[in-house]
């Protein structure tokens, strides 16, 4: 007997019928085999989170053999734990799709594979909930590894989407502004939708969360979400500062998606916009006073419910007082009264996680122009808050940009045809003489303001912005008041493409960050950002602007701005070294200041650094999987 084919012949069909144990890392990577489905049984379907069908088919499209072996890993646990983790938002789906594969379907001894089609719109619809627990798309949702085209023979598991990926009663994508208040889960559903339907020039991240965990949303608008773009500078609008005010909150809604469907629908104007800004729009800063201001409702007018956070912290007069500081040095020859660091003492005082959240958006992002949005009032206030005579309440206190200041306030009070009336028998009538504008010092003066802040502490010019007498308006007041500051708002965000821009090179063409820009007459230096950029907000008129860095030489240029000039003039600077090997010192940008927040975040326990986890600090999220031991889900944390 010839031994040699029968041996091939057994080994052949110990390959074929003892396929090997699928190994841990070889399923995270969808490298497992299945049992053919020729010797497959349907087996009744005992899993309580895949009921929907009445038969599974084992192993599943993860190489997982048994009922008991998907019930302990870390995939089911993911699904089980959906709803708490995403806030209810595209749960039920994301359960039918994951047991699409956890627990396939199987029909006469035929499993059921799952369309790509369905996983592709899924993940188009839900990942941006995922984005903002910063949790990786689940490896076992991979729509190319473990999804088929229709070709190959597939359903729906999900149940509402057609082969074209959208919603089988969507057409084409649109959004109707609702005009009433929204609470914070609307609120977030909304921004996650708009930034969805835009998702080319948009992103939703949070800068945070506050005392209560509720994420401190932002919405960007860019033709590159995500990512800083050489000369195309940073804008914000913050609003709901304090809870109990309101407008501003569903203003920045409107806003969003005013943007998104303006760009999609061709407005030329929103376009170039968006094309050359980028725009950051946290519609509440306070979302906890929110909550408390909303349980009276509109029409209250009792100035005090919720507008503090739930520490009881204004945080309006919670940010560094770094006004005080300008004014005890800015007699003294050579001291510096511009990016003012923050004391150290500061720190060892109450300082709400919102108020640290913004303050470390600040230092990581390089605004050059905001706006804080309030209610109580309509006229647009501008630096300083605090008087430079601590014995009066009302003063007129300006700082070194004075000109500027006032027309940044003129522009958007102009845009608006409330605030620019000279009517004085009216909200915000007061005003009406000065042009619906003031300093706000002059106005009442407090310590620890926001506006303040930025103009001390970063390159950020900032004013703000009172926009109703009504700190909650009704909903009938929403969409007359988002008529009457549509114009503004988008007004003011064109007004951070005045003034001069540029780039800081040394003789051999390398990028200088933290060179400093003078402008002769005006004590108020702004310095060049990570990638040699700079961006100067100046009125119209003829200046002499110089720039310098450590260890090279002072160039000195004189320009003109004429009045009716579109976006700001480019003004270049070639600084040469003064030794030839000598290295750049950077001006100190605060980071070791960001170092010191986040050391007080850990120990508030509060905080997650954006995409970084190190076996120590895991995400908050964390420990719903913290006691599956080896089978911990690594393939959840983002990765750089």
């Amino acid at each position: 007997m010839n031994l040699v084919p029968f041996v091939l012949h057994v080994l052949f069909v110990t390959i074929v019928h003892c396929a090997p144990r699928c190994e841990p890392a070889d399923q995270a990577l969808g490298r497992c085999q299945t049992q053919s489905a020729e010797t497959a049984q349907c087996v009744t379907n005992h899993l309580n989170y895949c009921a929907s069908y009445p038969n599974v088919l084992f192993p599943n499209l993860i190489g997982q053999l048994s009922r008991a072996e998907i019930e302990t890993s870390a995939e089911y646990a993911l699904i089980s734990v959906l709803d708490n983790l995403l806030n209810g938002e595209c749960t039920f789906d994301l359960k039918l799709l994951g047991c699409s594969i956890l627990a396939p379907r199987c029909e006469n001894n035929v499993l059921l594979k799952p369309c790509r089609y369905s996983c592709e719109a899924l993940k188009r619809d839900c990942q941006h909930a995922f984005e903002m627990i910063k949790m990786a798309w689940p490896y076992f949702l991979d729509c190319d590894r473990f999804f088929v085209s229709e070709e190959e023979g597939c359903y729906d598991p999900v149940g509402k989407y057609s082969d074209t990926g959208l919603p089988d009663d969507l057409d084409e994508p649109t959004i109707t502004l609702e005009f009433r208040h929204h609470d914070y889960m609307e609120m977030s559903t909304l921004l996650k939708q708009t930034a969805s339907l835009c998702a080319d020039i948009s992103v939703l991240y949070s800068i945070g969360r506050s005392f209560e965990g509720k994420e401190l949303y932002v919405i960007e608008f860019s033709n590159n979400p995500g990512q800083h773009g050489m000369f195309e500078p940073e804008f914000k609008y913050i609003a709901n500062m304090h809870g109990n005010e309101a407008l501003g909150r569903e203003m920045l809604i409107y806003l969003a998606q005013y943007l998104c469907s303006e760009y999609l629908s061709g407005n030329q104007r929103v376009q170039t916009l968006i094309n050359n800004t980028r725009i950051h729009l946290l519609p509440s800063m306070n979302p906890d006073g929110y909550e408390i201001a909303s349980e009276e409702g509109p029409g209250y007018n009792g100035w005090t419910t919720g507008r503090s956070n739930i520490q009881g912290l204004d945080l309006n007069r919670n940010f560094p007082d770094l006004t005080t500081q300008f004014y005890r040095e800015r007699r003294r020859r050579g001291s510096r009264i511009d990016h003012i660091p923050i004391p150290r003492s500061y720190w060892n005082g109450k300082v709400a996680p919102e108020t640290r959240a913004v303050i470390k958006w600040l230092k990581k992002i390089p605004f050059v122009l905001s706006a804080s949005i309030h209610g109580g009032d309509l006229v647009a206030s501008y630096p300083f808050d605090l008087s430079r005579l601590p014995t009066e309440d009302k003063y007129f206190s300006p700082t070194p940009d004075e000109q500027m200041f006032k027309l940044l306030a003129r522009t958007y009070a102009d845009a608006h045809p409330v605030m620019s009336d000279t009517l004085t028998e009216r909200c915000g009538g007061s005003f009406a003489e000065d042009g619906g504008i003031i300093n706000g010092a002059q106005w009442y003066s407090f310590a620890g303001g926001m506006q303040d802040f930025n103009y001390l502490h970063t390159n950020c010019f900032e004013i703000t912005l009172e926009l109703s007498c009504d700190k909650y308006p009704g909903d009938e007041d929403l969409q007359p008041a988002w008529q009457e500051n549509k114009e503004a708002l988008l007004t003011y965000m064109e007004m951070v493409h005045r003034g001069i821009k540029g780039i800081v090179l040394d003789d051999r063409g390398r990028t200088i960050k933290g060179a400093q820009i003078k402008v002769r007459g005006i004590r108020h230096d702004i310095f060049s950002v990570a990638n040699g950029e700079y961006w100067r907000l100046l009125p119209p008129g003829t200046y002499y602007v110089s720039a310098f860095a450590h260890g090279h030489t002072r160039v000195l240029k004189k320009i003109y701005l004429p009045v009716k000039m579109e976006g700001a003039g480019r003004v270049d600077f070639i600084l040469r070294r003064l030794q030839p090997d000598i290295e750049t010192e950077p001006l100190d940008d605060g980071m070791d200041e960001i170092d010191l927040i986040e050391h007080h975040e850990r120990i508030e326990g509060r905080y997650e650094d954006e995409d970084e986890y190190s076996h120590e600090e895991k995400p908050w999220w964390w420990s719903f999987f913290a006691n599956m031991g080896q089978s911990t889900p690594d393939w959840l944390l983002r990765t750089m």
